[in-house]
């Protein structure tokens, strides 16, 4: 039996990480709150422009249009965003975090924090700075290759 490419492993390996991460993440995150719903907030708090369409953000997460207008929704339900009308074209929208949502972003991070030993306990600190060296290579690699 052959060995699978190196770069399929190493996908393997970020997919297995992103799920048990993620699981561990979510587990963490206040009530009522998801991983999709922290990672819109967590990609507007990172943006440069105060607001962005639902139509960018979703192709910036990398899901269906209906699927960030469903999470959008649930932001906007607990004033974690707001959603305007586009004054640049009339039939458009743009999304923007409110300080609640800027609060809750925090408040998920805070909760992530006891996970944190964990990554110190498994990777030295040199290590960690190489690694998100190399992980930042590789995600500026895909973001490329998908415009």
């Amino acid at each position: 039996m052959t060995e699978d490419p190196l770069a399929f492993q190493l996908f393997t390996e970020i997919g297995i990480i992103d799920q048990l991460g993620g699981t561990a993440f979510e587990r963490t995150l206040p009530r009522g709150m998801t991983r999709a719903q922290f990672g819109v907030l967590q990609h507007l708090s990172r943006r440069a422009r105060p607001s962005q369409s639902p139509g960018t953000i979703a192709a910036a997460m990398q899901v269906s249009r209906a699927t960030m207008t469903s999470t959008l929704g649930r932001l906007v339900q607990r004033g974690l965003v707001e959603i305007a009308d586009d004054p640049a074209d009339g039939r458009g929208k743009q999304v923007r975090l409110t300080d609640a949502g800027e609060a809750m972003r925090q408040a998920c991070i805070a909760a992530i924090m006891p996970l944190l030993p964990l990554v110190d306990r498994a990777l030295a600190q040199p290590d960690q700075v190489r690694l998100l060296e190399l992980l930042r290579q590789l995600r500026e690699a895909l973001d490329r290759a998908r415009d």
